[in-house]
């Protein structure tokens, strides 16, 4: 039976700003209360909505690796991981976070591809390279790789929730003897970079090419949590997708801003026995 779940056993109720108020003499923000459930995985509700999720994590390379097979695995360990949803348990999640073991997997053919995947692209930024350490065949590290996505209207507010419940599961699991005693955490996410615009380029009139040292471009997070669990990482880093986006996707990605967006990937190598305090201090960066 897939249970409703709870962090410290109440629900989760958010309150979010509207769009202003249509009265002159009314400049207050309308307000939208908006119920948030917890939810273990249902094999029977869910695969379609974390296969989307997935998806959209891998983004351009995610037809490189087996989603379906991924959501398949997630899905045969119910009593691990939520999902978030706000139309009660057969309503498709919008946000989850989940663990898999890459030992205890390793010879499903989708694990294999995912973590030779992880691994080559760690090889291409030398921040990463302790990642590509512990994913190598001969490490003797046991990897915990975490899943965690939502779509862009969750609030960021609702990951620490996620982070707490998972490791009260993982420790809940390794009392009933079950394989979750992991060495490190390998967490994937997600960035983006600014670009030129391709339409404001064929609008604009030829101009002489300047010679000029162009600064690096600013990095801005599609999770923002991340940047608090960089601060207990032993690695973390970006990296270029294997897939180029077509062209145009960063005008369709502009999100009524006046640049294009570049999406690449994100790696967070965290130690397990840092894993307790992590969860605590992203906590309280949430609170402020």
């Amino acid at each position: 039976m897939n249970k409703r779940k709870t962090p410290s056993e109440g629900k989760q109720k958010k309150r979010f700003e509207g769009e202003e108020s249509s009265s002159d003499e009314d400049e207050e923000l309308d307000m939208v209360n908006v119920d948030f459930e917890f939810f273990a995985p249902n094999p029977d509700v869910d695969f379609h909505g974390l296969k989307f999720l997935i998806g959209q994590l891998l983004d351009a390379d995610n037809t490189s690796i087996d989603v379906s097979a991924l959501t398949n695995l997630i899905l045969e360990q119910p009593s691990l991981g939520s999902t978030i949803k706000l139309d009660g348990m057969e309503s498709d999640p919008c946000a989850f976070l989940t663990v898999l073991n890459l030992r205890e997997h390793k010879d499903n053919s989708a694990i294999k591809t995912l973590t030779e995947y992880m691994a080559q692209r760690s090889t291409k930024n030398e921040a990463l390279a302790p990642i590509a350490q512990v994913l190598s065949p001969s490490s003797d590290a046991t990897v915990g790789f975490i899943f965690t996505e939502r779509i862009i209207n969750v609030p960021p507010q609702l990951a620490p929730a996620l982070y707490k419940l998972i490791h009260e599961e993982i420790d809940m699991a390794l009392k009933d003897g079950q394989p979750y005693s992991f060495t490190h955490y390998l967490i994937l996410s997600k960035t983006y970079i600014e670009v030129d615009s391709k339409l404001d380029q064929e609008e604009a009139r030829p101009q002489k090419k300047k010679k000029a040292t162009q600064a690096a471009p600013e990095t801005f997070y599609f999770h923002p949590e991340d940047e608090c669990l960089h601060k207990s990482a032993l690695a973390y880093g970006d990296y270029n997708l294997v897939k180029e986006a077509a062209e145009g996707d960063s005008d369709f990605k502009r999100a009524f801003q006046e640049t294009g967006i570049k999406p690449q990937g994100h790696m967070i190598l965290i130690e397990a026995s840092k894993f307790e305090a992590t969860v605590a201090a992203l906590e309280e960066y949430m609170r402020d």
